[in-house]
This record gives structure tokens, C-alpha cells and sequence, in this order.
């Protein structure tokens, strides 16, 4: 059973640090996940200090997924079109048969959105689709980093107790 656990729980911290960029995937969320199955396992000992940071880290990085790219076309001069058009532009970006449609997606939908509020207006609907692009890039960023860190420290818990486990 540990070694299900174990291997379980390492599918999901790398699904999780892959979740960080594809917007289809929470990745903090499946990567606590598998830290969490770690802890299940008889070989480790529970350490809920481990897993409480981890989860508080994690609900807070799932709450900037939405607030960072909303802030970004807002701080380039967006509207809430410009942050409509951001989220529809995701969406559809993830389901389009092309090349990077997840990274293209946010950028188009927040130029149309933004084109939609002021027709006559290019230059700032360009500025804030650039805003919403960069504050998808920064979001995904920084859910990357904290992702890899989870399969660190997975692989330093698991490593520290191999004998128990294998």
C-alpha cells in the first residue's frame, strides 16, 4: 500500500508542477495533493507543519491565480472587459488546436475585450492585453516555482526515509 501511496503521490506533485502552466490543471492543489498521499504512508511520519504551510501556501497561490492577471490588464489600463476578455480568452486558448493557445488565448480575448469598451482606442487596448499577458506569465510563474519546490520536497521526504519505504 505505501508504495501505491508513493507512487500516487509522485504523479500527482508532477502532473502538479505541469498543472502550473496548462490553466486546465490547479497545480499547487494536485502537487499538495500528493504531498499529502506521502504523509499516508506508514513509513512517514505525519508532520502537519509540513503539510499546514504547504496548504496555507497553496490556497493563497489559488487565490492569486485569479487576482494577478485581473491586476495586470488593470495596472496596463484595462477594464473589466479587458478582464472578461482575458478569462474567455483562456478558455478558448486552451481548447483551440493551435500552438500555445493557452499563452496566445488571454492576450487575444483581452485586446477584443478591450477593443469591445473603446473601439477607437488601439493603443490602450494593446497596453492592457500586454498587462493581462504579463500577469499570466507572472501567475504561472510563480505557481511553477512553488510547484518544483513541492517536488523537492517530496523527493527530500521520500529520500530521507527510503529504508521505510523500499
Amino acid at each position: 500500500m505505501d508504495v501505491l501511496l508513493l507512487v500516487l503521490g509522485f504523479m500527482c506533485v508532477l502532473l502538479g508542477v505541469f498543472g502550473s502552466f496548462l490553466p486546465v490543471l490547479p497545480g499547487p492543489s494536485i502537487s499538495w495533493v500528493g504531498l499529502a498521499l506521502l504523509y499516508f504512508t506508514n513509513a512517514v511520519p505525519a508532520n502537519y507543519w509540513i503539510l499546514g504551510i504547504a496548504l496555507l501556501i497553496t490556497v493563497i497561490l489559488s487565490i492569486l491565480d485569479y487576482v494577478i492577471p485581473a491586476k495586470g490588464t488593470q495596472k496596463f489600463g484595462g477594464s473589466s472587459y479587458g478582464i472578461w476578455g482575458t478569462n474567455i480568452g483562456l478558455i478558448v486558448g486552451i481548447f483551440a488546436p493551435i500552438p500555445f493557445g493557452f499563452l496566445i488565448g488571454p492576450f487575444v480575448g483581452a485586446l477584443i475585450g478591450e477593443l469591445i469598451y473603446d473601439f477607437k482606442d488601439h493603443n490602450r487596448a494593446l497596453k492592457a492585453a500586454a498587462g493581462s499577458f504579463v500577469g499570466f506569465l507572472a501567475s504561472s510563474f510563480i505557481k511553477f516555482v512553488f510547484c518544483v519546490m513541492y517536488l523537492g520536497l517530496f523527493v527530500w521526504i521520500v529520500w530521507q526515509h527510503k529504508s521505510e519505504l523500499f
